[in-house]
């Protein structure tokens, strides 16, 4: 009797003891459970650049975009998701704020100084990136934009401009390239020195057939016929508005007595990839180098 006294009591300890290892174990995992939600971030994101939008996309926080500027046209279906706020220069602080936004994103080459006050004096953060139209650039702003999030994906999207740009080929030689912007045949522009399609062209291989100026000037006929380019490269949009190839021949005047009016040499693209410096920048001037290529025969 006494022996089977002591086996039960042996037997009650045993199970007393696996019980409450169980229980500490799944106080464990709940505990472990609870603290990786603790750490998980959400924000409700303003973004104002093309170019940031794809790189917040990018590092997997599309979800949390709530609000984009008129720019921002990459992931294709982002404006499904996030209000399209219009052009930087004409959204006010109200509609910022009424989409309750935690993180506003904008680059200074966007954003007036008197409407990111506005936003900060509302108590949401902004973040107001400087852009520098390098590779090295684009890596700096990845990198900047992954801290802000707290996110470690910078060096996959760093590593997608490297791709691209390893599949960019030498030309045998340089061809001219005219960039013209336009938004219809009373309003074109032509791009000098130090913008952004300026830098895509050297990157993929070409050189702009303008030198004399920065930035952008209205076209006219003589700056035309003087640069002589080889081949004339628009946004999509803006041969779209001068219903394409042949419209653009018609309308622009000058380009009849240009090489690329003569052998109607015209590369169309879309506008954010073309000028957007960021995770599609490889990208950007791979296929613009091919496309240069095809239209001079110069690989």
């Amino acid at each position: 009797m006494k022996h089977i006294t002591k086996t039960l009591a042996l037997a009650l300890i045993v199970l007393t003891t696996i019980s409450c290892k169980n229980e500490k174990e799944k106080t464990d995992e709940t505990t472990t459970t609870t603290d990786s939600i603790a750490v998980v971030k959400t924000q409700r994101i303003i973004s104002l650049n093309g170019a940031l939008t794809e790189i917040v996309a990018g590092l997997g926080h599309r979800d949390e975009i709530v609000g984009v500027d008129v720019t921002s046209s990459y992931p294709e279906a982002i404006k499904e998701t996030a209000q399209d706020l219009g052009h930087v220069r004409s959204i006010s602080v109200e509609a910022i704020m009424a989409l309750k936004p935690t993180l506003v994103l904008a680059t200074n080459r966007d954003i007036s100084p008197e409407l990111a006050q506005k936003i900060e004096l509302a108590g949401v953060t902004t973040q107001i990136f400087e852009r520098e139209y390098t590779p090295y650039g684009a890596k700096k702003t990845i990198e900047e934009v992954a801290n802000i999030l707290e996110d470690d994906g910078a060096e996959q999207l760093k590593k997608q401009i490297d791709n691209g740009l390893e599949k960019v080929n030498v030309l045998k030689q340089q061809p001219k390239v005219l960039f013209i912007y336009a938004r219809s045949a009373g309003a074109l522009m032509v791009s000098g020195k130090n913008t952004p399609v300026d830098k895509i062209i050297t990157l993929a291989g070409g050189v702009n057939a303008i030198d004399g100026f920065d930035d952008y000037k209205p076209l006219t006929p003589e700056a035309v016929v003087k640069a002589n380019p080889d081949v004339i490269l628009m946004f999509n949009s803006g041969i779209q508005s001068l219903g394409g190839v042949e419209g653009a021949m018609a309308q622009i005047q000058g380009i009849d007595k240009t090489n690329a009016g003569k052998n109607k040499k015209i590369i169309a693209m879309d506008g954010g990839l073309l000028s957007g410096f960021g995770p599609r920048l490889g990208e950007a001037a791979a296929q613009l180098n091919s496309k240069l290529a095809q239209s001079t025969n110069a690989k």
